[in-house]
């Protein structure tokens, strides 16, 4: 089982997203049949049949073992994720993309960037796993409190000087062999109460 899992495709990304699906994804972190999990969704059997089919058939759950109770066997299956992201690829006609929002001071933008890096990062993991190779990649995640929007912004600017003058320093446009590396920094306000 992965960690997470990356859709990319259409018909497997509307299949999650079926609420009844949903929770029996969520109950198959641990290896279940229809009939435990019937009693824990309160569904017939039947129906969690067929929506268990329907996840199997594009890949979110797999076969563990089958059991024999008498006359029938028993399917035991789990999640092939503990948990999963719809990548915008997914909607490949209407993605975001970052050249159509130019403000690169807007949420919009901010927005088709983290898009881009879901849907790029989620293709990466999905070539090495099949390749059978680690993905290399590096993030920060942290909390500043500025004072003012004036702290903010000279933040923001001494942020993207040091970021620049890394980039001069390290990028080698005639490395042989060099590989290309996307470099996204992002601030944006802390949710701090949910709705």
């Amino acid at each position: 089982m992965f960690e997470i899992a990356v859709i990319e495709d259409a018909a497997v990304a509307e299949a999650s997203l079926d609420p009844i699906r949903a929770r029996l994804l969520a109950e198959l972190a641990e290896p279940g049949s229809a009939t435990t999990l019937a009693a824990k969704v309160g569904l017939a059997r039947q129906k969690v049949n067929y929506h268990l089919r329907t996840l199997e058939q594009h890949g979110l759950v797999e076969l563990v073992e089958e059991r024999r109770k008498g006359n029938v066997t028993e399917r035991v299956l789990q999640a092939t994720a503990a948990s999963y992201v719809i990548s915008p690829a997914a909607l490949s006609a209407v993605q975001p993309d970052p050249e159509r929002s130019p403000d690169r001071l807007s949420a919009q933008w901010l927005l088709a960037l983290a898009s881009r890096l879901v849907r790029d990062v989620g293709m990466l993991m999905t070539r090495a796993a099949r390749a059978r190779k680690k993905l290399s990649t590096f993030a920060m995640d942290g909390n500043v409190r500025f004072a003012s929007a004036a702290d903010r912004s000279a933040f923001a600017e001494e942020l993207a000087k040091a970021v620049t003058g890394l980039v001069s320093k390290y990028h080698d446009e005639s490395a042989a062999g060099g590989r290309d590396h996307r470099v996204i920094v992002a601030i944006h306000p802390t949710i701090t109460k949910e709705q």
